[in-house]
């Protein structure tokens, strides 16, 4: 669903990624673990437009998108949630979804989709007049998930999901990237900190360091490598 070949980013004279290649096949969840500064959300912002390559290609569905607009990779069919949620505060918990869904026309499918962002997260019809930014950092990830879930994407990129959160709301919000995945037939590219979590959930990893593929393979293999259990898995 998507490749991305000899991708290279770089911020001024600062290269922040150096031609790395990695595929996200459909139906799957694949994770991208790593320390601060190793080139996690600089892959995501330019598989979604928000920045530019230096050079590479990023194939999803078989189109080229380097270089696309934001609104018209999203338009294709793949939705972003960026890291620290980044939702309108000022709006109500409806009018951020609705905004979710700027791009659709068919009524009937965004009633669709609401049902189904509903149906993961309860908790989001609950509050739907109530003001987002005065919701909890649980509730407000909710929100940015259902946000993204309302384009009606075939690929969702999730950045950080558990930052910030208390460790029996990362478990809910995990369970609900698996049922999303499951039951909805999202495909998943998750950026995550705890890596321990991400390797749990996801059927393949790659590990970036400073701005390449040092390593990747099936999670469950990951999880057993030394490197990745010293370095990122605490020891465990």
């Amino acid at each position: 669903m998507l490749e991305i070949k000899n991708l290279a980013v770089s911020y001024g004279a600062i290269t922040a990624l150096h031609g790395i290649s990695l595929s996200v096949p459909a139906g799957g969840i694949v994770t991208l673990i790593g320390s601060n500064g190793a080139g996690k959300t600089t892959t995501l912002k330019t598989i979604s437009g928000l920045l530019k390559p230096k050079s590479g290609e990023i194939f999803y569905d078989g189109k080229n998108i380097a270089g696309l607009p934001p609104h018209q990779i999203v338009k294709l069919g793949l939705s972003h949630v960026p890291e620290g949620r980044m939702i309108f505060a000022n709006l109500t918990v409806m009018e951020n979804l609705q905004m979710g869904a700027y791009l659709q026309t068919d009524r009937s499918a965004v009633r669709h989709a609401l049902d189904h962002v509903f149906a993961a997260f309860p908790r989001l019809q609950e509050r739907g007049k109530q003001i987002a930014g005065t919701l909890s950092g649980g509730e407000q990830q909710m929100l940015a998930i259902g946000r993204a879930l309302m384009s009606k994407p075939k690929l969702l990129m999730l950045d950080e999901p558990s930052l910030g959160l208390a460790p029996l709301l990362v478990k809910t919000i995990f369970e609900k990237i698996v049922e999303i995945n499951r039951q909805q037939g999202i495909t998943i590219l998750l950026v995550e900190q705890n890596a321990n979590l991400a390797l749990e959930v996801s059927d393949f990893g790659y590990v970036l360091e400073t701005g390449k593929v040092a390593l990747q393979g099936d999670s469950a293999t990951l999880r057993q490598n030394p490197q990745v259990k010293s370095a990122y898995l605490g020891g465990v």
